[in-house]
């Protein structure tokens, strides 16, 4: 059996597991400059403001924004190429704590003409992070869909 919200379809699923250890190395070789390679500039500002209270907990979140870029990477099918870069996908998160993905052209633009809304879903423990996207087809695909099945 198959359950769906609502009227989405899903175009994409990606998923990455990562060791924190595995980003701690790359972060004690490159610090700063790996930091401004893969996050974008409101990940930059939370990761900073953690990694300052606790530095472990900075790396995780680290972690996990290297996981759901890999996973949204997946999920869209490109994988790490253009328009898909490390800091034009951000995860951040709504008031209530639920992550969300936030796009910058033109990484953007290209994702409004082939898909719908996305959805990440991101975990971590001290070893390990995991992320999970799921991708939507567009809702003029959706319709398109519906009406020929």
């Amino acid at each position: 059996m198959i359950a769906q919200a609502g009227k989405g379809k899903v175009a994409g699923i990606g998923v990455d597991l990562l060791r924190v250890d595995r980003i701690a190395q790359v972060y004690a070789r490159h610090g700063r400059k790996f930091v401004e390679r893969i996050l974008g500039p409101q990940e930059i500002e939370k990761f900073q403001r953690r990694y300052q209270r606790d530095p472990q907990r900075g790396i995780r979140f680290l972690a996990t924004r290297f996981a759901a870029k890999e996973a949204f990477s997946k999920a869209i099918g490109l994988g790490m190429h253009s328009p898909m870069s490390w800091p034009r996908m951000q995860t951040l998160n709504e008031a209530s704590g639920k992550p969300l993905v936030q796009l910058s052209e033109p990484l953007a633009g290209w994702y409004r003409q082939r898909f719908g809304a996305a959805h990440v879903s991101i975990t971590d423990e001290s070893d390990t992070v995991v992320a999970f996207v799921m991708i939507e087809t567009l809702p003029s695909l959706q319709d398109q869909t519906d009406k020929t099945v």
